[in-house]
């Protein structure tokens, strides 16, 4: 063989290591020892083939080992993208976005921000091989700094030694960030829902690092898939909170529906509104007042008497809704236009909406139970009625059977009763009768006037039933009383008294005041029907009366004389033959025993005319 063919020979074998050495995918190091091996055998020519050989096999292998590598990166992001689209938590789908950044790109740190658009800011919220509490906590000005530009320019911004390059707006900060986390080479890639940026997502070595182009297209790949993952995991927690939201009201509705029910059928079961009451503060979970439309308490369940919120009760009728009021809550109770009570709430500070509309459904069904109970009273007031003005107009004509329609509605005629005669001018005569049923057995209308049936025997109770009224309905109420009296016709003759009375207070200017008879003095006894001359004058001068009988004096004649002598001391000695001393002393001894005022122009009237009744009596 000649060396000509020598030298084609080991050319060939050259080649042919070059191509064996590929197939055996060797390393661009044993490529280049091939060249050199057959250096010593070629002929210059040869040799420059040779090497052409050999750059041509070191590209192939690096072309080669670039789709090896490209592949293997569209793996992993395929497995991201396929694990990302399993991850439904929001937390879950950030932390997995870091860590296959930092495995991806091969990085000390990886790290991801949120913007908040409202600041202006983005701010971080998931890191992965962080070592400091600064970079958690960071938040970054859009336009400040590597992350703030990418931020604010949608555009992946890389560096190898961040804190000494220039480009950037450097903030205190965010270098302090940095060094603490000891990061030199940082890459951030916009996270983008279309032209919306919603992060940035970042990777970064602490060393020096040139990002290829490679790189910073992998990241911004994995951010693409990561802005999908995230925005998909924030419309499911959505998704979940409305569904949660859509629950809660449900359960909400179903419990006020069950509540409503639950009320509605213990008033239709009978149910009193101390009941009712009880029900509504058990399901709201506190205390209740149910009071009346004209301030009075109707029933109390948990809590103290309670003040009428009057201002709260007007702004919940006007608005139709519970209102708050300092740290209750107030519903008024209405039918249409009408104001029937109001619902008062404590130990509620605060209360959501739903048992908000539940305990205004609370006040519907307190109005359908007061508009039950006005129907009922109203039965009841007929039959009362009837029976009333069978016994004011009738009485002698059948009175067992007036007796026993009185036990059947719970009243005992034969009883001792006090009969009473309410007038009011500017109200309804059946608003009076309302107002007064608190206070009688039998109360109704009969010939145009209020009359009440009260067990009450109380000499006092004609002013005090005046007075209380008057607050009630806010005008004077005028009150004549009789009695105490037994058995129809005895109450029927007490109640025509009553009648008397109250016209004479109105004739007297007394209008708003309440009496009997007796306590108008002489004046009752000129007008009654019923004359008690010994009562009256055991009434005004008893004390006088007795004295003289203990003690055998003759207190009476003093005292006829010092009026007869015109209250003259002197002239009264000389009637009854004493000195004038003695006169004085017996009228220090009348004072004790009638009072200090019996001198007084009324007093002394009434007196005078009992002494003279005593007189003709003797």
């Amino acid at each position: 063989m000649t060396s000509v063919d020598s030298e084609v020979s080991a050319g060939s074998d050259a080649v042919r290591r070059l191509l064996d050495l590929l197939a055996d995918d060797a390393s661009g190091e044993q490529l280049a020892h091939v060249a050199v091996e057959a250096r010593a055998h070629l002929d210059p020519a040869a040799m420059a083939r040779l090497e052409e050989a050999t750059q041509l096999a070191l590209r192939i292998r690096h072309t080669l080992t670039e789709h090896r590598r490209r592949e293997a990166e569209l793996t992993a992001l395929f497995d991201t993208a396929r694990d990302l689209s399993k991850l439904q938590d929001l937390d879950e789908v950030l932390h997995s976005i870091v860590r296959r950044a930092r495995m991806l790109l091969r990085v000390d740190l990886s790290y991801l921000s949120l913007n908040d658009e409202a600041a202006g800011t983005t701010y971080m919220r998931v890191t992965d091989g962080s070592v400091s509490s600064l970079l958690p906590r960071l938040r970054i000005g859009h336009g400040e700094g590597l992350g703030g530009l990418v931020a604010q320019s949608a555009h992946p911004y890389a560096s190898a030694d961040y804190l000494h390059d220039p480009r950037f707006n450097h903030t205190t900060s965010i270098d302090d960030a940095v060094s603490a986390e000891h990061m030199v080479g940082i890459l951030g890639v916009p996270l983008s829902l279309g032209s919306k940026v919603i992060g940035v997502l970042f990777a970064a070595d602490r060393a020096r690092r040139e990002f290829t182009a490679e790189e910073v297209a992998l990241l911004s790949s994995l951010a693409d898939h990561a802005a999908i993952a995230i925005d998909n995991a924030q419309l499911l927690a959505a998704t979940r909170r409305a569904n949660e939201t859509i629950s809660g009201h449900n359960l909400e509705m179903r419990r006020g529906e069950d509540a409503h029910d639950r009320l509605m059928e213990l008033v239709l079961r009978g149910g009193d509104l101390v009941e009712v009451a009880a029900e509504v503060a058990s399901v709201l979970g506190g205390g209740l007042v149910l009071f009346d439309d004209a301030g009075a308490e109707l029933a109390r369940v948990d809590t103290g008497p309670l003040a009428l919120p009057s201002a709260a009760i007007t702004a919940s009728r006007s608005s139709g809704r519970a209102v708050r009021a300092g740290d209750e809550w107030v519903c008024s109770v209405v039918a249409g236009p009408e104001l029937l009570g109001s619902l008062v709430l404590t130990g509620r500070p605060t209360m959501g909406e739903a048992d908000r509309r539940l305990f205004e459904r609370a006040g519907v069904v307190a109005a359908l139970l007061l508009l039950l109970r006005r129907s009922v009273a109203a039965a009841e007031d007929e039959v009362r009625g009837e029976l009333l003005t069978d016994l004011l107009t009738a009485p002698s004509r059948n009175q067992a059977a007036l007796l026993a329609r009185g036990r059947r509605l719970g009243i005992d005629l034969a009883a001792p009763h006090t009969v009473l005669i309410a007038h009011c001018d500017g109200v309804s005569r059946r608003r009076l009768a309302m107002a007064c049923g608190r206070y009688a057995t039998l109360v109704g209308l009969h010939a145009e006037q209020v009359v009440l049936l009260s067990s009450d025997e109380s000499p006092r109770l004609a002013g005090k039933l005046a007075a209380e009224l008057r607050s009630t309905v806010d005008a004077p109420v005028t009150v004549g009383a009789a009695g105490p009296a037994r058995g129809p016709v005895r109450l029927a003759a007490a109640a025509a008294e009553a009648a008397r009375c109250v016209r004479t207070l109105l004739a007297l200017g007394r209008a708003g005041q309440g009496a009997a008879l007796a306590d108008l003095g002489f004046v009752g006894q000129l007008i009654g029907d019923r004359t008690d001359l010994d009562g009256y004058v055991r009434t005004t001068l008893g004390p006088v009366l007795d004295y003289d009988a203990r003690r055998g004096t003759d207190l009476v004649r003093t005292l006829r004389a010092y009026f007869d002598c015109g209250t003259n001391l002197t002239r009264a000695k000389e009637q009854l033959h004493v000195h004038v001393n003695t006169v004085v002393q017996r009228l220090e001894r009348i004072s004790s025993l009638l009072g200090e005022d019996w001198q007084s122009p009324d007093r002394a009237l009434e007196i005078q005319l009992a002494l003279r009744l005593h007189q003709l009596h003797e």
